[in-house]
C-alpha cells in the first residue's frame, strides 16, 4: 500500500467546498516515523475562522429545511465514499500519525461506520408527548444547534472526525472541524468526498492550524452555538470556561487513568493479551482508553509479568507504513512526554521490568515499558502519560481492588477479568467510569454511548445518546378545549 499513493504537498483550509490558501501563512506537518516533513498546510488566524464561520451559516438554512430523510441519503453516501477510498486515507492516516497501517484501517473504517449508522437515525429523531390534562397538549420537538465546531484530537484523527461530524449533521447543523495540528490530512480529505458526493457546500468545513490561533477563535466566536473538544484536561477546563462566556453547549471527552483488574480466577492468557493490546499495540498507548493501570492479584503477579514481558518481547516496532505492532509517538512533544514519564517512574519506583529504552533509529520511538509494584500515589500511576507506558498495582481482595481503581481523578473506561460473573457485575455497579469492559478490553462499539466521570469529561460521544449533544429541547403547549 504505501507505494500506491501520493499524498499532496499542500493543504489549505476547506471552505465553501473547495480548498482555500491560509492568511495566516503555512506549517509542516511532520511524519513521526521519518522526522520528514509530509506537506505545508494552511496555519489558520482569526480572520480564516470568520470566513469559516460565515460561509457555515450560509449554509445553514438549506441544511436545516432539508428533509431529514435526504440529509440521512446525503450522509450515507458520505460513508461509502469513504469505504471506497479506505486505502489512500489509512495511508495519509499513517504518514500522518506514525500509526501503522492496519490500526489506521481499522480507523478508518470506523469513521465511515459512524456517517452510515447517523445516517439511519436522521428521519427518526423524536420529540415526546407530554399528558397533562384534556385541556392541554403539550409535545417537544428536538432542533439543532446551529454552527457546531469539532476540535479532533492527533491521536485519532479520522476517527473522532466522524463520532463528532456525523451526528451534528444529521441533527441538522452545520460543522466546523478544527483538526490538530499533527495530524491536520484527513480531516481535509474527508471534507473533500462529503462534497463531491452531494454534501452542500458550506455544511461541512475545516480549518487548520494551532490552538492559540486557529481553535480559540472557532470556540470564541459568537456565532458558534456548540462546541465539540477530546483532548487534555487543561485545555478542555479552558474551552468549558470559554463557552460558558457565551452560554454554548459543551461536550468534553478529555483524559483517562484506566484501571484493568485481574483477579486470580481470570483466564490470564486472555487477560495478558487484552491487556498488551490496550497499552502497547493499539496506537503506542497513545488512547485516553488505554488500559494503563493493570490492577492485579498479588497471588497471580509474579506469573503476570513473566507471561507479560514474553508477550512484549514478541511485539515488532517500525514505521506505520510497514504495519508493525508498535509504531512511533505522534510528534516530538510527544516522546518529550513520555520519556519524561520514564525517568520520573524510575526515580519514583525502580528500572523498568519491561522495556524503557530508546530504539536506535531515526523517529519517535519508545519501547514498550512496564513498571511493577508500583504506589498506587505515585505519579505515573495517577498521571496520564499516553504512551506504551503500563504500571502494576497489587491488591488482596475484591474490596481492595475497588478502592485502588477508584483512586483516581479521572473515570473514563474501567475493565475487569474474572470468571466470576457475580464479581465482575459488582465491579462494573461500583467502580467510578463512564464506561466498563468485561474480560475483553476495548468491548465497546459505535452503537454504545461512550464518556467520562470526574475529570474525563461531559457528555456523551457515540450511539443514540449522542443525539443530545447537538440537539436542544423546544416544548410546545396548546390549550384545546372550546
Amino acid at each position: 500500500m504505501a507505494d500506491q499513493f501520493e499524498v499532496s504537498d499542500t493543504y489549505g483550509h476547506f471552505i465553501d467546498g473547495e480548498m482555500q490558501p491560509a492568511d495566516g501563512g503555512t506549517f509542516e506537518t511532520i511524519d513521526p516515523a521519518t522526522e520528514v516533513p509530509i506537506a505545508e498546510v494552511a496555519a489558520g488566524n482569526a480572520n480564516d475562522v470568520d470566513d469559516a464561520v460565515a460561509d457555515s451559516i450560509a449554509a445553514l438554512d438549506e441544511w436545516q429545511k432539508m428533509p431529514p430523510a435526504e440529509r440521512g441519503r446525503i450522509v450515507s453516501a458520505i460513508a461509502e465514499a469513504i469505504q471506497a477510498d479506505e486505502d489512500r486515507l489509512a495511508y495519509i492516516e499513517t504518514l500522518d500519525s506514525g500509526k501503522p497501517l492496519s490500526q489506521a484501517l481499522t480507523d478508518v473504517r470506523r469513521c465511515a461506520r459512524y456517517f452510515e449508522y447517523y445516517a439511519g437515525v436522521a428521519d427518526k429523531i423524536h420529540g415526546d408527548s407530554i399528558p397533562r390534562t384534556r385541556e392541554y397538549v403539550d409535545y417537544t420537538v428536538r432542533e439543532p444547534l446551529g454552527v457546531t465546531a469539532h476540535i479532533v484530537p492527533w491521536n485519532f484523527p479520522i476517527g473522532i472526525l466522524g463520532r463528532g461530524i456525523a451526528p451534528a449533521l444529521v441533527t441538522g447543523n452545520v460543522a466546523i472541524a478544527k483538526p490538530a495540528e499533527q495530524t491536520p490530512l484527513t480531516a481535509v480529505e474527508v471534507a473533500k468526498l462529503a462534497v463531491d458526493v452531494g454534501l452542500p457546500p458550506g455544511v461541512l468545513n475545516v480549518i487548520t492550524g494551532f490552538g492559540p490561533d486557529a481553535g480559540e477563535p472557532l470556540v470564541t466566536h459568537p456565532d458558534v452555538e456548540g462546541i465539540t473538544f477530546t483532548g487534555s484536561v487543561e485545555t478542555g477546563r479552558q474551552i468549558a470556561k470559554q463557552a460558558s462566556e457565551k452560554l454554548a453547549h459543551v461536550h468534553l471527552e478529555l483524559g483517562g487513568k484506566n484501571a484493568n483488574v485481574i483477579f486470580p480466577d481470570a483466564d490470564l492468557d486472555d487477560a495478558i493479551e487484552n491487556t498488551v493490546r490496550s497499552i502497547f499495540s493499539r496506537n503506542t498507548g497513545q488512547v485516553c482508553t488505554s488500559g494503563s493501570r493493570a490492577i492485579v492479584h498479588q497471588s497471580i503477579h509474579d506469573e503476570f509479568i513473566e507471561q507479560l514481558a514474553r508477550h512484549t518481547d514478541e511485539l515488532t516496532i517500525g514505521p506505520g507504513v510497514e504495519n508493525p505492532d508498535v509504531g512511533p509517538l505522534a510528534s516530538a512533544a510527544q516522546f518529550e512526554k513520555v520519556t519524561k514519564y520514564i525517568d520520573i517512574g524510575r526515580a519514583e519506583a525502580s528500572d523498568p521490568v519491561i522495556g524503557g529504552s530508546i530504539p536506535d533509529r531515526k523517529g519517535y520511538f519508545v519501547e514498550p515499558t512496564v513498571f511493577t509494584d508500583v504506589n498506587p500515589e505515585a505519579r505515573i500511576a495517577r498521571e496520564e502519560i499516553f504512551g506504551p507506558v503500563l504500571v502494576v498495582i497489587t491488591f488482596s481482595d475484591e474490596r481492595e481492588a475497588l478502592a485502588i481503581a477508584n483512586e483516581s481523578d479521572y473515570g473514563l473506561v474501567a475493565g475487569v477479568f474474572t470468571s466470576d460473573i457475580g464479581k465482575a457485575h459488582r465491579f462494573a455497579r461500583d467502580v467510578d467510569a463512564g464506561q466498563v469492559y468485561i474480560n475483553e478490553w476495548f468491548a465497546s462499539g459505535i452503537e454504545t454511548p461512550f464518556g467520562g466521570y470526574k475529570q474525563s469529561g461531559l457528555g456523551r460521544a457515540k450511539g443514540l445518546e449522542a443525539l443530545r449533544e447537538y440537539t436542544q429541547v423546544k416544548t410546545i403547549c396548546a390549550r384545546i378545549d372550546d
